[in-house]
C-alpha cells in the first residue's frame, strides 16, 4: 500500500510540473495579473512570475545557464530583446498562431523574440504654449524656435536609445549624431526620471514639448493621482514623421521569447500565444493603453480619440541591433550632463 501512494506522489508530483510556466518579466501592470490569472483558468497551466529589471533578468538566466527555471523573458523594448537574443538565451519557435498574428517588423527575423504590445513614442505639447499645426517630426525639434523649449529623459532610458537606433537605420550615424547634438542643445532641463516626469514639466510650464511613449499619457489620464489627471488634461498629443515620404511614428514594443534552456517549452508557447489572442490583446489596449500587434483586436476608445497614424514599419530586430551605436552617440553628445 506504501509503495503505491508513493507511486502516486510521484506521478502526481512529475504531472504538476508539466502543467506550469516559469516567466521572468520586467512588467509590472495590473492587467499583466488579470491576464494571466485567465491564462491559468483556460489552460490549466500555472504561471510562476519572477520580476525583475530587464537587465537583472537577464544576467539572472546567464548565470543560471542549463540550470535555469527560467521559461519566458517578457521584457519591454526591442533594445532589451535583442541584447537577450544576442546572448543566446532565446531558441527560436515555429508557431503558426504568432506567424501569422504578429508582423514582419514587429519579430526577430529567426522567431526567437515576438512584440506583443506597441508604444508609439510621440511628440507631446503645452495645448496653451503651442499649436499642434506648426509640429511636424522629430528632426524639427532641433531647429532655433524650440531652444530651451524640449524635455526628455535620460540617455540610459532604453526607449531613447532605440528611437536614436532608428534614426541610425534610417539616415546612417552621421545625422543621428547631429540629431542628439541639437536636442540636447534645446532642452529646457537636464534629462531626469521617466516619461511621466517629462509629461509633467510639459503640464507646469517648464518645457512645451516633449518625446514619450504614448501609453503613459493614458495612465495619467486614468490615475487615482488627480494631479496626474490634471497634467494630462493640459497636453495634446501628436505622432510625428506623418508625412507621404516620411517614415511614420516610431514605433516600439514590449514582447517576449522562449528561453533556451526552458523545460516548459509546449506551455512558454501557449503562453506567447495566449498574450497575442485578440481577447489579452484588448486588455493590453483597454487597461494598459497599448497598441494591439494583433490586427483583429480593438483598440481602445482613448487611443481612437488620439487619431489614426502612420507607423515606422522599420524591422525592430535591425533596429536592435544598433542600440549599442546609438548608446556611443548620446555618450559623445553629452546627452546627460
Amino acid at each position: 500500500m506504501l509503495k503505491t501512494i508513493i507511486i502516486f506522489a510521484l506521478f502526481a508530483t512529475f504531472s504538476y510540473a508539466n502543467e506550469i510556466v516559469n516567466v521572468y518579466s520586467h512588467r509590472h501592470y495590473e492587467v499583466d495579473k488579470q491576464l494571466y490569472k485567465k491564462f491559468e483558468q483556460q489552460s490549466g497551466i500555472e504561471v510562476n512570475l519572477i520580476k525583475a529589471s530587464s537587465a537583472e533578468l537577464i544576467k539572472r538566466i546567464e548565470k543560471e545557464g542549463a540550470y535555469t527555471k527560467a521559461d519566458v523573458l517578457l521584457t519591454t523594448d526591442v533594445g532589451m530583446l535583442e541584447l537577450a537574443r544576442s546572448k543566446g538565451i532565446f531558441q527560436s519557435i515555429d508557431s503558426k498562431f504568432l506567424n501569422e498574428t504578429i508582423p514582419l517588423h514587429l519579430k526577430d527575423k529567426e522567431n526567437s523574440w515576438f512584440g506583443l504590445t506597441k508604444r508609439a513614442r510621440v511628440i507631446t505639447y503645452n495645448l496653451d504654449a503651442i499649436s499642434k499645426e506648426e509640429l511636424t517630426n522629430y528632426e524639427a525639434l532641433t531647429e532655433p524656435k524650440y531652444k530651451n523649449r524640449v524635455v526628455i529623459t535620460k540617455s540610459n532610458e532604453v526607449y531613447n536609445q532605440s528611437l536614436l537606433a532608428s534614426f541610425i537605420v534610417q539616415n546612417g550615424e552621421e545625422r543621428a549624431l547631429m540629431w542628439a547634438k541639437k536636442m540636447k542643445e534645446n532642452m529646457a532641463r537636464k534629462p531626469t526620471g521617466v516619461d511621466k516626469d517629462s509629461l509633467r514639466a510639459v503640464a507646469a510650464g517648464i518645457g512645451d514639448v516633449a518625446v514619450v511613449n504614448t501609453y503613459y499619457i493614458g495612465q495619467m489620464k486614468n490615475e487615482k493621482n488627480s494631479s496626474d489627471k490634471e497634467a494630462a488634461d493640459l497636453i495634446g498629443v501628436f505622432f510625428p514623421n506623418q508625412g507621404a515620404n516620411e517614415r511614420g511614428t516610431h514605433i516600439n514594443v514590449s514582447g517576449a521569447g522562449v528561453v533556451k534552456e526552458s523545460k516548459n517549452r509546449a506551455n512558454a508557447i501557449k503562453f506567447i500565444e495566449f498574450l497575442a489572442s485578440v481577447e489579452a490583446q484588448e486588455e493590453f489596449s483597454a487597461v494598459n493603453f497599448e497598441y494591439p500587434v494583433n490586427e483583429k483586436a480593438k483598440v481602445s476608445d482613448l487611443l481612437l480619440s488620439w487619431g489614426s497614424f502612420k507607423e515606422d514599419t522599420t524591422s525592430l530586430y535591425e533596429i536592435g541591433t544598433k542600440n549599442s551605436n546609438a548608446v556611443k552617440i548620446f555618450h559623445q553628445v553629452g546627452w546627460d550632463e
